[in-house]
């Protein structure tokens, strides 16, 4: 029997409206500009809400570019989306689940990631579970922070008129 998929689930609420989360967070080809990590976001096809991208990150100490295809469904409607990677580098595979809930504080964000490490890669279940943690909170809190710019600019931008 397989050991069960590593996971990791962070989340963070954000104070803006959900259409404007959803745009700018759903928005693949402006990825780069909305997260540290990209370096470019590659949009190889579209069909209605199915996107395939290639993403490629900046490049690591030793000057190595680590880059993936992906494709995300996402189901406006239901505040959800799910991704995999379709080109799995060192991992077996790769599953991700977004879910934006409207609250009182705002709206939350989830993203949930299962996955197995490849037996080569250069790190195992427990170092990308660590890696990933670290990394989406670090990511999170700059989402929160640009969508949250975004929403005060649009406020402003709307009382002026």
């Amino acid at each position: 029997m397989r050991p069960a998929p590593a996971r990791t689930e962070n989340s963070v609420v954000i104070d803006a409206p959900f259409d404007l989360l959803w745009d700018m967070t759903n928005d693949v080809a402006n990825w780069p500009n909305l997260f540290s990590e990209y370096a470019t976001a590659e949009i190889l096809d579209q069909h209605g809400d199915t996107v395939r991208f290639r993403l490629a990150l900046h490049p690591d100490d030793d000057g190595k570019v680590w880059s993936w295809v992906s494709e995300r469904v996402m189901d406006r409607g239901n505040g959800t989306v799910r991704a995999h990677r379709v080109e799995t580098g060192p991992f077996e595979f790769m599953d991700i689940h977004w879910a934006y809930v409207q609250t009182d504080a705002g709206v939350s964000m989830r993203w949930v990631q299962e996955f197995r490490m490849k037996p080569d890669a250069p790190l195992d279940d427990t170092g990308m579970t660590h890696r990933i943690n670290a990394n989406s909170k670090v990511q999170m809190a700059l989402i929160k922070e640009r969508v949250e710019a975004a929403a005060r600019a649009n406020a402003a931008t709307a009382v002026a008129r």
